[in-house]
């Protein structure tokens, strides 16, 4: 089990969320494909929201949180944003917004004093979204890297070259060619310990810039089925040499992609 029990290290995807205009309906949609439960009292405790609004609901595995879904009537089109971790929000703002990116939210203490943690949410150069958490109390995700929970986050762009600088700037990642996807234009980024994180995919055809959230699943035919069912739609699962990947769409227009990874 891929529990997390401290602070995950600086640049590191650490958090999810999801706001929607109909939150009883993402949550139906979401417990349909992952079996995940719900716990509106956790949700104070969650990075991106301002304590003055709406603070959405905590998506739990096992009793642990995963994720969080927020009421917002505004929300068409935001989709999931993923949040970095950093150890000084306030810091790791200041050089998203050197480094050329944009603040969408300032950096924002969550919950009494900051007791859980201060988050910001910004914008890169190429127009994608995207988090700051600054854990205390609060952690993040605290499952990854099995079924029903996080697996991946990678950034999708028309134009990789602007991205692949600002993130190594402002997170001093390495960037990595990846040699088993050789027609592909794809970078790895690696923390200072050289841990992958993530990547930048360069798609010319892609209509946008958004950092493409990855759930790992038991089976990926059977949760595009369940999405299907559940008022989603679905490409069709197809093999790579990662293992068994899908991209679904959810009931507000949220994209995002399952995978059961190859053995």
């Amino acid at each position: 089990m891929s529990y997390v029990t401290s602070i995950q290290p600086d640049g590191t995807p650490t958090w999810i969320d999801l706001r929607v205009p109909d939150r009883e309906r993402a949550m139906e949609f979401y417990g349909a494909l992952f079996g995940w439960e719900y716990d509106s009292e956790a949700a104070g405790a969650r990075p991106g929201t301002d304590p003055g609004l709406d603070l959405g609901t905590m998506c739990l595995l096992r009793g642990r949180p995963v994720a969080a879904i927020v009421q917002d009537p505004a929300a068409k089109g935001i989709g999931w944003t993923m949040y970095f971790a950093t150890a000084d929000c306030d810091g790791t703002a200041k050089r998203v917004a050197d480094a050329g990116g944009t603040l969408l939210t300032a950096p924002t203490d969550v919950g009494d004093a900051g007791s859980q943690g201060r988050m910001a949410v910004a914008q890169d150069p190429v127009g994608a979204r995207f988090g700051l958490w600054e854990g205390r109390a609060r952690l993040g995700c605290e499952v990854v890297n099995e079924p029903d929970s996080l697996v991946r986050n990678d950034l999708v762009t028309p134009d990789p070259e602007p991205a692949r600088a600002f993130y190594a700037s402002v997170f001093d990642y390495t960037l990595d060619l990846n040699e088993t996807l050789p027609d592909a234009d794809f970078t790895f980024l690696r923390r200072k310990d050289g841990h992958e994180i993530g990547g930048i995919f360069g798609l010319r055809a892609a209509p946008s810039s958004g950092w493409a959230t990855t759930f790992e699943v038991a089976d990926t035919d059977a949760v595009v089925g369940r999405a299907l069912a559940a008022g989603g739609t679905a490409g069709a699962p197809e093999d790579s040499p990662y293992g068994r990947i899908a991209t679904i769409t959810d009931p507000f227009g949220a994209e995002f992609s399952v995978i059961t990874r190859a053995a």
